[in-house]
């Protein structure tokens, strides 16, 4: 390929540990490759690092549609830093932001797409935002839902679930591979294996399989509990909490059952959730 391959996803949904699966395939070194060293292998798109370098300087005094008017150049100075094809990870929807779009199809190679069930996705959002349950399921719902700036990122646009969803169903199929969260789980070698042939990547069984255990929960999970994840929100203690699927049965009650599936039923049943 060339260019720039999205790994989008909602957040919560499975997007990090794909980055360390490509990247112990891609890497296929002895030992696990930290998770602490995703980030040079993949970057974000909302990484304020490639404004300022497509820009020439700080982004200070600029207002949002002007930083946003900078995408472009941003994207393009990702492509031209390796020679080969970038990962770039992004949590925003398939939208326009002031009229550009976070996605510039000219810098773009293809897209890998994870979708979770929310109401699994709820609880991990939660946990990761330090909502209430109800406020998780506010946030999902709300087609305004999006994160602010901070000192290294900028605001990043979710709208609900189901409207995250249907944006990327306006990416090209024929370049896109969606996989989700759940086979990822459960089936790993086939949903894995699908995902190295998409990407064109040489795969053997033995070279998968190991890139598979190499990236599974309990290695990052010892990952982060000895050295910490630079990812980790500051709103809770850990990132990576459980890793499982179907935690919802036991968790939510029926009401916030019923507040997730009344908005989502339709995208829900379109990926095998109802």
């Amino acid at each position: 390929m060339g260019g720039i391959i999205w790994l989008a996803s909602y957040p919560k949904s499975g997007n990090t540990w794909m980055r360390s699966f490509l990247h112990n395939l891609i890497q296929n070194r002895t030992q696990s490759v930290h998770i602490n060293e995703l980030a040079n292998f993949t970057y974000g798109d909302s990484q304020k690092y490639w404004y300022e370098k497509a820009y020439g300087k700080p982004l200070t005094g600029l207002t949002p549609e002007e930083v946003m008017q900078l995408t472009p150049k941003a994207q393009e100075a990702m492509v031209r830093s390796k020679p080969e094809s970038v990962f770039v990870k992004t949590h925003n929807a398939l939208i326009k932001n002031w009229n550009v779009p976070f996605i510039t199809p000219e810098q773009t190679a293809g897209a890998l797409f994870i979708v979770r069930n929310p109401l699994d996705v709820v609880i991990s959002l939660a946990h990761h935002f330090d909502f209430s349950i109800d406020e998780a399921i506010d946030f999902m719902n709300d087609p305004q839902a999006q994160t602010p700036e901070d000192d290294y990122k900028l605001p990043q646009i979710y709208g609900t679930w189901t409207d995250h969803c249907k944006s990327w169903e306006k990416f090209n199929p024929d370049f896109m591979h969606v996989v989700r969260y759940e086979d990822m789980l459960f089936k790993p070698s086939k949903t894995f294996g699908g995902v190295a042939k998409f990407l064109q990547i040489p795969t053997t069984k033995n070279s998968l399989n190991k890139a598979i255990k190499q990236s599974s929960f309990k290695v990052l999970q010892k990952q982060e509990q000895k050295d910490g994840f630079t990812e980790r929100s500051d709103k809770t203690e850990t990132f990576f909490r459980s890793g499982k699927a179907g935690q919802w049965k036991t968790t939510l009650t029926d009401d916030q059952v019923k507040r997730i599936t009344d908005v989502h039923s339709q995208m829900m049943a379109q990926h095998g959730y109802l």
